[in-house]
């Protein structure tokens, strides 16, 4: 059988990489801080991860922009990441297991409850670092330093970037310029706003209207009128700016860090701290010989980051070896807009920002529907056999905020896409985005952020089960329990629309139509590698080739979701779990609320229920008594037990929140 090119291509780069005499390029590795972690016998480390990337290297050569990084004088990019890891003080008595947990936009907490507990009871070392080179270095964060692009001429490279602005107070004089959340991520390389536009519009479709140059400035006017001070990273509009309207300003940038070195920052200090015996200075690896397996975790944007790291190639380390044998990307159905010249990692799927572009799915799919060729989000690492386990876990909210769709069943809807056997997928229905609190209260109280009620639906529950059988699916080979997903094939997706889903109609209740956010083709230009989700964006704001079919899981008469591994309360509802909400007020009313779900309670009693016009059996009316309740409640856990889909003492707890619960009192 012939082998394709691209395989074959990177079959070569394999045997070139194992061939290079290299350890894990982290020059140094520095302790800056000790601290003892209660009494569980671990210490917490802190300090910075020296390292250096080669730009001729090909497993590095995949990132944008590298060959334009400033180099030391052996031709070394150098990059500075700090790290957080947690280890029992005696090693003697570490399993050998190394978990790397993602940090979101630079926030972690790796001494919390649940499966980070269970790890330190088993011996297991905990490791985070940074990996953002967009955010500034702060106290608590995990934070990377990477270097400017510049040409070989050492002149600025430039490009166009996009930046919009909505909800702000009325008479607001001054914006910070924030792409994704941050800011200071694509200085102007000129303040001349001639050569830039700043519109407005009224709602997302309507007409784009162009604003004076003249009328605006990169400027700060907090403190001197119009046109006020001028600030590379602000945008001040003469009048003020006006909640009515959304406004975008097209500006070119100078001056792009290289962000995609934050994947191999990640791949080199988790393969040092496996293999590596000592950094260049003689300073002996903490971990030295005592890491046999590792597995990495990420939720939502940095699950989108285990999504890219495997994808683009980064979980070979330049020795040929593998660096994660498991990973978890939860609630993360994207790819992450890191490899980008002037990306935006720290982006969330928002309008015009990239995500969904390219492969988002495990197994090779023809994307026949946006022009690209088949892949999959595991070519790489096949073609070295250096890939991990996975489990992907995602709920409800993900469908709805951040485009499942195409994960599960590609851009045409036509056919579920295979998973390959190293991977199991999860489902949680019925969850916002990670998940809502839990508890059995019939009665909360809504907030002001949206038109109903926020989601209780809890998913941590399930997900710290699965977390603990990825572990030892890696470990003991043994097998997860069989994966829980919405199919095409058993009819239990459909478009996200009343009649297609069979949502209810609950009177005061917005019908699911037109809430899901759309699955968007943008033209980001020729340079712009959509597979990969890497290179040059050229058109800003990109135009909207198609809008593409998508699909949700279908629900019951009661509205909630009936595919995947459900919790307790969703199995024994107290009222309707949705991923999607409304926003209440502002700019956006009506639309989505982002990653928030909703909660539609049952009516207490039938007399109730026939008053207000709800189709839903009352709680009355489905259980009768508390007792009957509490019993269903024991049951559901009990069967999430027995499937391995919930451990023994979460089950416990549940129950007996159940007993203590004002269900039917």
């Amino acid at each position: 059988m012939q082998v394709p090119p691209f395989k074959a291509t990177l079959a070569a780069l394999a045997i070139l990489a194992l061939a290079i005499p290299v350890e894990a390029r982290i020059t140094r590795l520095v302790v800056e801080h000790t601290e003892t972690l209660g009494h569980d016998g671990y210490q917490k480390l802190t300090g910075h991860a020296y390292g250096e990337l080669d730009p001729k290297l090909p497993l590095n050569a995949i990132i944008t922009d590298l060959e334009f990084a400033p180099r030391n004088a052996r031709g070394m990019v150098e990059y500075v990441a700090t790290f957080t890891l947690i280890k029992p003080a005696d090693m003697a008595k570490a399993s050998g297991v190394l978990l790397y947990f993602v940090p979101n936009r630079g926030r972690i907490n790796l001494t919390g409850g649940g499966f980070l507990s269970d790890a330190r009871q088993q011996g297991h070392v905990l490791v985070a670092s940074g990996w953002q080179g967009d955010l500034e270095a702060a106290e608590g964060m995990e934070t990377l330093s990477v270097p400017v692009a510049k040409n070989p001429d050492g002149s600025s490279i430039t490009g166009l970037v996009l930046a919009r602005f909505s909800d702000m107070p009325a008479g607001t004089m001054s914006l910070p310029i924030l792409r994704g959340g941050v800011a200071g991520t694509a200085d102007p390389a000129s303040f001349d706003t001639s050569k830039a536009t700043l519109t407005r519009r009224t709602s997302e479709d309507s007409a784009v209207v162009p604003l004076r140059s003249a009328d605006w400035a990169f400027a700060d006017c907090t403190k001197s009128p119009f046109p006020g001070t001028p600030d590379p990273r602000k945008v001040c509009l003469k009048g003020g700016f006006n909640p009515a309207y959304l406004y975008e300003v097209v500006y070119t940038a100078k001056d792009p860090k290289v962000y995609g070195i934050g994947f191999a920052a990640t791949r080199d200090l988790n393969s040092y701290l496996r293999y590596g015996t000592q950094d260049d200075t003689g300073t002996a690896n903490i971990l030295r010989g005592k890491i046999t397996s590792t597995v990495s975790q990420g939720n939502s944007q940095s699950g989108n980051f285990i999504r890219s790291f495997i994808h683009l190639g980064f979980n070979q380390d330049e020795a040929g070896r593998i660096v994660f044998d498991g990973s978890n990307p939860n609630i993360a159905v994207r790819l992450l807009a890191m490899n980008i010249r002037f990306g935006a990692p720290s982006g969330g799927a928002a309008m015009y920002e990239a995500g969904s572009d390219g492969v988002v799915w495990w197994a090779d799919y023809a994307d026949e529907a946006r022009r690209h060729p088949s892949a999959g989000l595991l070519d790489r690492c096949r073609a070295t056999e250096t890939c991990p386990k996975i489990m992907e876990t995602f709920g409800s909210s993900e469908f709805y905020n951040l485009r499942a769709s195409p994960d599960l069943v590609g851009t045409r809807v036509d056919r579920d896409i295979p998973l390959p056997s190293n991977v199991r997928r999860y489902y949680f229905p019925g969850v916002s985005h990670g998940g809502g609190p839990g508890g059995f209260n019939p009665e909360p109280q809504p907030q002001a952020c949206c038109e109903l009620v926020p989601n209780p639906n809890p998913s941590s529950d399930t997900l710290r089960a699965l977390q603990t059988a990825l572990v030892d699916w890696v470990v003991k080979g043994t097998l997860p329990p069989p994966s829980q997903y919405p199919r095409l094939d058993r009819g239990e997706l459909a478009s996200p629309t009343q009649a297609a889903l069979g949502f209810p109609t609950i009177p005061g209740v917005p019908l699911p139509d037109g809430v899901l956010t759309p699955l968007y083709e943008y033209d980001f230009g020729t340079r712009f590698k959509y597979n990969d989700l890497s290179g040059v964006m050229t058109i800003q704001p990109p135009p909207v080739r198609q809008i593409l079919p998508t699909v949700a899981p279908k629900v019951d008469a009661d509205g909630n979701e009936m595919a995947g591994v459900a919790s307790v309360l969703h199995q024994v509802p107290l009222g309707t779990y949705t991923g999607w909400n409304t926003v209440a007020s502002g700019f956006y009313k009506g639309h989505i609320r982002t990653n928030t779900g909703a909660y539609i309670p049952f009516a207490k009693t039938k007399t109730a229920r026939l008053a207000s016009g709800d189709p839903r059996p009352s709680l009355e009316e489905r259980y009768g008594t508390h007792e009957t309740y509490v019993a269903q409640v024991r049951a559901a856990a009990e069967r999430l037990v027995r499937g391995r889909y919930l451990l023994k003492d979460d089950a416990d707890r549940l129950i007996a929140q159940a007993e203590a619960s004002k269900v039917l009192k």
